[in-house]
């Protein structure tokens, strides 16, 4: 099943030069100097479908986590162990330097999976303590495999995701820990902000990877809307006036974004659906208000996507070598299923011309379910 709505809230002006290819270059050095750190490939399926291109980004191959998350993370964390040293853009030997002050300080974030891999695994990595806690409904192969990407403890809690961030928001003050979480509200912008711009490296190297050629669509899956937010910025910045044409993707039973464009009258509104969903990585109920400013400018629409949809994307891009968790082919699963259906082609404004970007967010973070849909032995 796919439903589209157009985004009711369209228009505005929003300063995007925080994403501008100069703006970003800390981040970039950052990432650089990771021993980890590997351009993730970019695959061209060219005449997919009847189009011209379809370009995946995947980002199952990002250091070593299954998942793109890692970018905000590390950015986040490490201009707050800049700012708690006093450092200004300090390379990681600078930091190291300070093994002792590392240890004393401590991350914790709310998470549905690859989020809180990021966190665990960068707190780790500058020896620092951390603590993920994650929604019901949540499989232990998850909180598992955050548990083995680096430092944290890890807890599953009885509480949806919206009440799982507001308990981590309460410890990180009482506690006095660092609070990295990528949603962000009135009084909380600055660490969701840098969050948002780690994304950035991601989308500058699909740009070199094109040639800095421009695609004529661009969709996006979100949870809270995060990285939808920073790629969208960064297109936006360097396509100035002939931005790509964005579409959203959300599961149909979480669906924050398509509620708060089908309602349009400029404010966020959360899900209504159920919450179920095997797209983990973006069940989140309530949009990112630094992703909205942005996305309220620049998306086009949004759409929902049955899991029976993904599943299907799944396949495909098996078929083609690329292994996409249950989240990460979304955006691809939307266009996998649009081009069979004239309808939804011209809903989006799909034809033999159009030049297709996508993420491939993560790969099989969850391996048994994984192999289980790639075998049919499951109905998502």
């Amino acid at each position: 099943m796919i439903k589209i709505m157009p985004n009711k809230n369209r228009g505005g002006e929003v300063d995007t030069s925080a994403y501008s290819f100069a703006a970003t270059e800390n981040v970039r050095n950052l990432h650089t100097s990771l021993d980890v750190y590997k351009e993730t490939p970019l695959i061209e399926l060219k005449n997919f479908k009847g189009v011209r291109s379809v370009f995946i980004k995947d980002e199952s191959q990002r250091f070593g986590l299954k998942a793109f998350k890692g970018l905000g993370g590390i950015w986040a964390i490490y201009k707050v162990i800049s700012d708690e040293l006093g450092l200004e853009n300090p390379t990681l030997e600078e930091i190291f330097k300070h093994g002792d002050k590392l240890s004393e300080m401590t991350f914790i974030t709310t998470t549905d999976g690859n989020h809180g891999k990021g966190v665990s695994w960068a707190a780790g990595l500058f020896g620092c303590k951390s603590y993920v806690f994650m929604p019901k409904g949540t499989v232990e192969v998850r909180a598992q495999a955050i548990r083995d990407a680096g430092s944290a403890q890890v807890e599953i809690t009885n509480l949806n995701y919206d009440d799982c961030v507001k308990f981590t928001a309460r410890l990180a003050e009482k506690n006095h820990w660092h609070l990295i979480q990528d949603t962000s509200r009135a009084g909380y912008e600055e660490i969701p902000a840098q969050i948002m711009l780690g994304y950035s490296t991601l989308a500058y190297e699909a740009l070199r990877q094109m040639n800095y050629q421009r695609p004529t669509h661009i969709f996006l899956q979100a949870g809270v809307g995060s990285m939808a937010g920073a790629i969208a910025a960064v297109f936006a910045e360097n396509f100035k006036d002939n931005s790509p044409r964005i579409t959203i993707v959300e599961p149909i039973e979480v669906a924050c974004f398509y509620e708060t464009m089908r309602i349009g009258d400029g404010k966020i509104y959360s899900a209504t659906g159920n919450g179920q969903t095997m797209m983990a990585g973006l069940n989140c109920a309530t949009p990112c208000e630094l992703a909205w400013k942005i996305l309220r400018r620049y998306a086009a629409d949004t759409a929902i996507i049955s899991d029976d949809i993904a599943a299907a994307a799944m396949r495909t891009l098996a078929a083609q070598k690329i292994i996409s968790g249950e989240s990460g082919c979304a955006g691809f699963a939307l266009v996998n299923a649009a081009l069979d259906s004239p309808e939804l082609k011209n809903a989006l404004e799909l034809d033999e011309q159009s030049i297709i970007f996508v993420i491939n967010t993560e790969g099989d973070t969850d391996p048994s379910n994984y192999k289980k849909i790639l075998q049919r032995e499951v109905s998502p």
